[in-house]
Parts: C-alpha cells; structure tokens; sequence
C-alpha cells in the first residue's frame, strides 16, 4: 500500500473513533459556556433597595404625642403658633377620597398630615405622590394596618413598621418621621419598632369617629369642639369618606373664621 493510502486510512479510523465516541457520550457543555447568557440577553443589574430610612433612631418614648404642645417637648423646633391645630388624615391612599380631600384642602389652603398604610400604595402611588407634591405630609400607618399590633411579637411590629417605611420612601422620596399606631394602641415593642427608624408615634386629641360614619352632623360636631393646640383625626380611605368629606367643607373655614390656623407636625426630610 502506498504512503498516501496508509495516511488516508489512518485519518478514517480517527474519524471514525471521534464518531462512535460522540454516539455514546452525553454531549458536555465547559461551565463557561453554560453560565454565560447568549450576546444581548444578559440581564441587567439588579435594582437597589431603596433605604427603609434614613433617619437616625432615637430614645423610645413611653406614651404617644396626643397634643401640639407635647408634640414640641419631644421634637425640637421653634413653638408652634398659640392658635394652632393640626390636621392628621388616616388609612389612604384612596383613589378617589384622597383626592377629594386634597382638592378641599387646597381650596382653604390648608396643610395636614397623611398617615399612609404601606398595602395601600400598592397601585396607588401616583396618589401618594399627589400628597406630597401638594405640600402635605406624609407618615407611616404600618404596612397592612393590624388592629392588634400592640400585641404582636416585636419581630412582627418591626415588620409592619419597616414594610410601610420602605413603600412610602419608594412612591413618594419621603421618609417618614411620624408613626400612627391603628386606634393608636402602643405597647414597649411598637414604641421601640418606631424609635428604631426614628419615627415619634403620634396620636390625637379630637376623634371624631368618622370612620364608622355616624354621620355628617355628628363629625362636624366633634370637630368644631376644637381648641388651639389639638390634633385632629380623619379618614381618607377605609371605605366610604363622604360624610367626612362633607364634615371638613363645614368644619376647615369655621375654625379658621375662629382664628385657628392649621399646621403641619414636624419637618419632612
């Protein structure tokens, strides 16, 4: 056999072997190739997780804020004025009682202070940027707004605190530095949970109840009955906030006719 022929033969037999090889051998791929996504499918970076606060934590308190003047033993600043009273609105946002409510403070040029539930903004965070693009206030109302909170482990508490905390920082660019307990029910845990992301837990001195809808007269009522240096309390979501819609239209320019001015707790950082 010639030189030639014996080369050729050689290089058939190679092949050959290479084939039977392949045929019974599961095809393996290097862990480089496998990891690596095709050209232009790489997924991007992953987001960053906005910063559930970037308040400094303070000293827990042992009793909420109920009054403008207690409000100011704790929170350093200058004195409110001797005709003030503070406006809080709770459980929003609601995609039409939010609203309503901000078009009727607008109209008397009225500040207050939203106390935001974190489930709440879930689809509706235009709304909640609608409260602080108008000038308002925005606080932290926990995350799914437990009526039993103040009985939950501390674990849970700090939880509904931070779940909140985080959403509303990531719809509206603002960190909350006051925390609304559901009913207002504290207890050691609740008050450190707050203290922790340097929220002052706030409650109220006027309830008018509207919540439960006992009626446009009886929130009025309640609400007229208040003097310099009490903190109001209404309700933009949990339902139907007609009555007090109504309530405010009624209530809002008689107590500024009384020389009651509206203010605003704390500063928004």
């Amino acid at each position: 056999m010639s030189r030639r022929r014996l080369i050729g033969a050689g290089l058939a037999a190679v092949a050959t072997g290479l084939l039977a090889r392949d045929a019974v051998a599961p095809h393996r791929t290097p862990a480089s190739m496998a990891t690596a996504p095709p050209p232009g499918l790489r997924p991007p970076p992953a987001k960053p997780s906005p910063s559930p606060s970037p308040s400094p934590s303070l000293a827990p308190l042992s009793r909420p804020v109920y009054t403008l003047k207690e409000f100011r033993q704790v929170v350093p600043g200058p004195d409110f004025p001797p005709d003030a009273v503070a406006l809080t609105i709770d459980d929003g946002p609601h995609p039409a009682w939010t609203p309503e409510v901000l078009r009727l403070l607008d109209r008397y040029h009225v500040p207050a202070t939203f106390c935001l539930i974190g489930n709440q903004i879930l689809g509706h965070e235009a709304v909640a940027r609608s409260v602080v693009a108008a000038g308002h206030h925005v606080a932290n109302h926990t995350w799914s707004h437990p009526a039993q909170l103040s009985t939950m482990a501390p674990e849970h508490v700090q939880q509904e605190l931070d779940r909140a905390q985080e959403k509303i920082h990531d719809a509206t660019g603002h960190t909350p530095t006051i925390f609304r307990a559901p009913g207002g029910t504290c207890s050691p845990a609740v008050f450190g949970a707050a203290a922790k992301r340097g929220m002052i837990p706030v409650n109220w001195d006027r309830d008018p109840r509207d919540w439960t809808k006992p009626g446009t007269s009886a929130i009025t009522n309640k609400l007229l009955a208040a003097t310099a240096g009490d903190i109001l309390l209404c309700h933009d979501g949990g339902g139907d906030r007609s009555q007090t819609c109504a309530a405010l239209r009624t209530v809002i320019p008689a107590l500024q006719a009384r020389g009651l001015q509206f203010v605003l707790l704390g500063a928004q950082p």
